[in-house]
């Protein structure tokens, strides 16, 4: 005879189960363990996680539509075509591998086929650099509508919400023994100060107040203390953005590559291969979710690859090209060429130990650290801020693609000065130099990335 007390057990006993197997199902529904169709449970399905920026983008698998984004979809196991599109945006594909139990999101940047653009500057800019932390630019306007308003100015890349952009200050006017058309640059590693170098004097300025060129101090005789010191700043920091990936990787930056870019996130690096060599299949443990996009570990010289150190690919996203200005014949070189040696002198060395970059001539100098700073200056692929595209000329056309070189997209095809092309840190805008009158100087304008 059962009991009340008995009742009462076995009524918890099966409230428990009960909550345990749904809590099991619900586990294995959530990573894809099953899903239910009309037809029925099917096992073993993967999650694809159709995400893009901007949202409400419609996804397509294998040209049939299923919804919009962001939106999470079971799918079996195997490859797909998945292509997502929004009115006025370039569309974006790839095929992507699905695995069992497992996530793979797609993150799909979709970039207006019709940007507007914003001017920047109104009375010219010539001679531009851009800084080291990616959110400066110095130019010098000689158009101004009085004389004591032409010399340097500070354009700087700020970010507000309320898209208001702040005007580019002047940080020095001209003066009778400064050519500043003609100028040379070097900024400092934490961009708050950069030396001008000019054929007669050469000047430290500090970029947040007016500087007065005739009354400031030539520090030529000091310069190689200041550019050692700074120097010592970049091999301590590029032997810490290092540490993270493979010796193998570590070995071929320092003696069988140049211009070697690491990404803003510090997760992959671009480079060119100055040897031929191939990689070991596995360098890093394996992740559960990689990229299903053909890698090459076979380096080819002249070849220019991405390395992701998370997974463990490298991809070839292009091919040197022939120099065309003879006044950049430099490339970049590491500083921390000793990375390997843990206890290397250099790290407890003064910073006269440190003098890489520096060259007979200051002009050559000044080529050295700007191409190190920046890929602009060697005329190579550029990170965009988001660590997943690279921006790239070609054919006079402004293009942009994914590191695992997908989704090539053309984003501006109108005119555009030199190759003075640089992305806003956030990646809303793209800065260019242009000029849409012949009778106007050239300007910095934005191309609008984001509606």
């Amino acid at each position: 005879m059962i009991t009340g007390v008995n009742k009462r057990f076995i009524y918890t006993t099966l409230s428990a189960l009960a909550i345990l197997i749904g809590t099991a199902i619900a586990i294995q529904y959530a990573k894809g363990g099953f899903r239910v169709t009309p037809e029925g449970f099917i096992q073993g399905t993967g999650l694809l996680a159709a995400n893009s920026f901007p949202t409400a983008a419609e996804i397509l698998i294998d040209d049939k539509f299923i919804t919009a984004t962001d939106d999470t979809v079971y799918l079996e196991p195997g490859n797909y075509n998945i292509k997502i599109e929004k009115d006025g945006y370039t569309s974006w594909t790839k095929n992507i591998r699905i695995e069992k139990e497992l996530v793979v999101q797609t993150n799909a940047t979709l970039f207006p086929k019709a940007p507007s653009l914003n001017t920047l500057t109104f009375s010219g800019a010539e001679n531009l650099s851009p800084s080291p932390d990616g959110q400066k630019i110095i130019f010098y306007s000689n158009s101004n509508s009085s004389d004591r308003k032409n010399g340097l100015y500070l354009l700087e890349l700020v970010n507000n919400p309320l898209s208001f952009q702040k005007e580019a200050k002047q940080i020095t006017g001209d003066s009778p023994g400064f050519d500043l058309e003609s100028a040379k640059f070097i900024w400092s590693p934490d961009s708050s100060e950069v030396i001008l170098i000019s054929d007669h004097r050469e000047v430290l300025l500090d970029i947040s107040t007016m500087n007065t060129l005739d009354t400031l101090q030539d520090i030529s005789y000091r310069k190689k203390q200041i550019l050692s010191e700074w120097e010592q700043e970049m091999y301590l920091r590029e032997r810490e953005f290092f540490a993270k990936f493979p010796a193998e990787i570590i070995s071929i930056a320092t003696e069988s590559a140049k211009n070697i870019y690491i990404s803003p996130d510090k997760k992959r690096m671009f480079y060119t291969a100055t040897a031929e060599l191939t990689l070991p299949d596995t360098l890093t443990p394996t992740v559960p979710v990689t990229s299903s996009q053909p890698e090459e570990r076979t380096l080819v010289i002249g070849g220019i690859y991405v390395y992701d150190r998370e997974e463990d690919k490298n991809f070839r996203v292009g091919t040197e090209k022939t120099a065309e200005s003879v006044t950049v014949p430099l490339a970049k070189q590491l500083l921390a060429l000793d990375m390997l040696d843990k206890n290397s002198p250099l790290l407890s060395a003064s910073p006269s130990a440190f003098t890489t970059l520096q060259a007979t001539e200051s002009a050559t100098t000044a080529n050295k650290f700007n191409i190190y700073h920046s890929s602009l200056s060697a005329h190579t692929y550029q990170w965009f801020p988001d660590s997943k595209h690279l921006l790239y000329i070609e054919d006079n056309n402004i293009k942009i693609m994914e590191y695992d070189t997908t989704n090539q997209t053309n984003i501006y095809s109108g005119p555009f000065m030199g190759e003075f092309i640089y992305p806003w840190p956030n990646g809303d805008k793209l800065v260019v130099l242009t000029s849409f009158s012949p009778d106007s100087p050239n300007n910095l304008y934005a191309i609008e990335l984001k509606k």
